[in-house]
């Protein structure tokens, strides 16, 4: 094993008689750190989007959350908070009714998702942190706080009590059909004074208005036992699954559906996982392109060193030794490169982060995330890769050749 891989390196190390094969070997050389580097950077920053899409499931999205199999509504009976209560692995939960309103104001329109919260929201998810302008709203004041977009939208300010004051609408429950002459009859309207305003992202700053559990209770008519899920937050290091299955047991006569943070964006995290994928593969076939130049370098190299080649076989070396050396010599290429690639790949992404010399916006730096995984996963590529490349240039040292 160690003669094939000392001809390997003296091979791969030292300049051949022929310019040619150098400039060949050492664009194969370049093509491979470059792949390397381009691949390591992509993913990096795919990683740092990903998180950056999904920071808002942080804020808005409890660890655990518990609603309906089928409709709209479950029932949580006082007999059933108290069980809730007394789960240890329980941090904190919170009571909620969701339902799509109709928004209105000084002529202009939108509509959003009316999410009423009961005062533990704040202990279930981040919601200090989010405010951009106000206060979060007091419970039994027809207080709430809107989305940016909401606001913008709307041409809408905080605790503006002095001019009109906006309106939120919603069908009232029943079935028919609802006619012109029906309207004022067919919705339920109330008024409500905006507290304060969150900025999170375009898509969820124009879907949420945030109330009080009991003022959206009061605008969908729901009884007093009815709520739309409910959010929870569990200790660190628990098991999710003790969760669920104590979850269960609570609500056995209700058909409910158990919901971590994954499962609430499951076609979130779908889309992104597959444009994962997609941009690896992409990038892969960037890398077998390039390590095609490793084969022809490879083979040139066996053509150049013919007359060595025969004195090796002539002094007892054996076939499959001599297309061994020729295939270490691809592979320490590859892994060489490859490593020297993906160190400057590490570079790149960390001056990145540190300097944020690229910029998506005037304000908003390029979201990079460095990661071991993603270092394994370049590694691991370009190895089988070039092992793959190594030992088709190293089949082509033939008996013929030999004679």
């Amino acid at each position: 094993m160690k003669f094939p891989l000392y001809i390997a390196k003296r091979y791969l190390f030292s300049k051949s008689s022929n310019n040619a094969i150098n400039i060949i070997t050492i664009i194969a050389a370049i093509g491979i750190v470059v792949g390397a580097m381009a691949l390591f950077i992509v993913l990096s920053g795919f990683s740092g989007l990903k998180d950056f899409s999904l920071q808002f499931t942080n804020v808005f999205d409890s660890d655990i959350l518990v609603g309906p199999e089928n409709g709209k509504t479950i029932t949580f009976s006082e007999a059933a908070e108290e069980k809730l209560q007394q789960l240890d692995d329980i941090e904190a939960y919170s009571k909620v009714i969701e339902e799509r309103v109709f928004i209105q104001f000084e002529g202009k329109n939108h509509i959003a998702n009316i999410k009423g919260v009961d005062a533990s929201y704040g202990n279930v998810t981040v919601i200090d942190s989010i405010l951009y302008v106000g206060r979060w709203f007091e419970e039994g004041q027809q207080e709430a706080v809107i989305g940016f977009n909401i606001a913008h939208k709307l041409s809408m300010g905080t605790m503006d009590i002095y001019n009109s004051l906006p309106e939120v609408f919603v069908p009232k429950p029943g079935t028919g059909q609802i006619l012109n002459t029906d309207l004022a009859s067919a919705f339920t309207k109330r008024d409500f004074v905006t507290a304060g305003i969150y900025d999170v992202n375009e898509d969820v700053n124009g879907k949420y208005i945030f109330t009080d559990l009991e003022f959206a209770r009061d605008l969908l008519q729901m009884d007093s036992t009815k709520i739309t899920s409910i959010a929870i937050k569990l200790k660190p290091e628990v098991s999710e699954n003790e969760v669920r299955n104590a979850l269960a047991e609570i609500f056995t006569s209700e058909n409910i559906v158990i919901k971590n943070r994954i499962q609430q964006n499951d076609a979130l995290y779908k889309m992104l996982n597959t444009e994962q994928v997609a941009v690896y593969l992409i990038f892969t076939l960037v890398l077998i392109i390039a390590l095609f130049n490793v084969i022809g370098s490879i083979i040139m190299m066996i053509l150049d060193k013919r007359k060595n080649i025969k004195t090796l076989y002539n002094m007892g070396a054996t076939l499959k030794e001599i297309r061994h050396i020729f295939f270490l010599q691809g592979a320490l290429m590859t892994v060489l490169g490859g490593l020297l690639g993906i160190t400057l790949g590490v570079i790149v992404v960390w001056a990145q982060l540190q300097f944020q010399f690229v910029y998506i916006t005037a304000s908003l730096p390029y979201p990079v995330k460095l990661t071991f995984m993603n270092v394994v996963v370049v590694f691991i590529t370009l190895t089988v890769l070039g092992l793959m490349a190594s030992k088709i240039a190293s089949s082509r040292v033939r008996e013929r050749l030999l004679n």
